[in-house]
């Protein structure tokens, strides 16, 4: 706290907001092809690998507190630039992890459709209300996601964090987050690129968007 002016009582500190940088991995050989990858656990192609390197040089100027992952190899990877170029520890939060995408795992949508018409027009129509069959319902995806960067938010107060993880999550999150419905997140955040950073400002559990999808290349 803070004294006022003329005895008019103490003012509370104005704590400065957290800034979360929110990066997904780099390119994998599923999402080069553009099969689903969620829970399955796929390796960065070497263009993933040189996007994670230009990743962490643009986090070697970033100010960073702090480097999250999900727990998927290929987010962690993408953040072990960013580790050696900062010298902080990663530290793993399973709340970050892709959503799972039962039967599509490993799939394009247009092999999915072939066998499972309706389901994908079910998805395509509303995404967040009928996941694909097998799939993690998208709005319990969003309910972990944001309560994980709430939570770091509130563990690194006015700190700066880069979060690596995932497209579909990423966006679920964001959506969450900003007040738009979870049903909209394929049409209004239609991708998020490969190691592209968003900015988010969190202040009192308060979320504003800075920036989204900016290469750092």
């Amino acid at each position: 706290m803070t004294a006022s002016a003329e005895g008019a009582g103490p003012v509370p500190e104005t704590q400065a907001p957290t800034t979360l940088f929110l990066a997904r991995h780099g390119e994998t050989v599923w999402h080069d092809e553009n099969r689903y990858a969620g829970v399955s656990d796929i390796a960065l192609t070497p263009r993933g690998v040189q996007q994670s390197e230009v990743l962490g040089s643009w986090a070697a100027g970033a100010g960073l507190d702090a480097i999250v992952t999900s727990p998927l190899t290929r987010a962690r990877r993408t953040a072990e630039p960013a580790v050696r170029a900062t010298g902080l520890a990663p530290v793993v939060e399973p709340d970050l992890a892709e959503l799972d995408f039962g039967i599509a795992e490993g799939r394009t949508l247009a092999e999915l459709e072939a066998s499972y018409p309706q389901e994908v027009a079910d998805f395509r129509r509303d995404p967040a209300a009928h996941p694909l069959p097998g799939g993690e319902d998208p709005k319990s995806a969003a309910d972990r996601g944001a309560a994980a960067l709430l939570r770091l938010a509130e563990t690194h107060p006015g700190g700066r964090v880069l979060a690596v993880a995932h497209n579909s999550l990423f966006r679920l999150v964001l959506c969450r987050l900003l007040g738009v419905p979870e049903s909209e997140y394929r049409r209004v955040l239609p991708k998020m690129r490969n190691c592209a950073v968003t900015e988010l400002r969190v202040s009192r559990g308060q979320v504003a968007l800075m920036s989204y999808n900016v290469p750092t290349e």
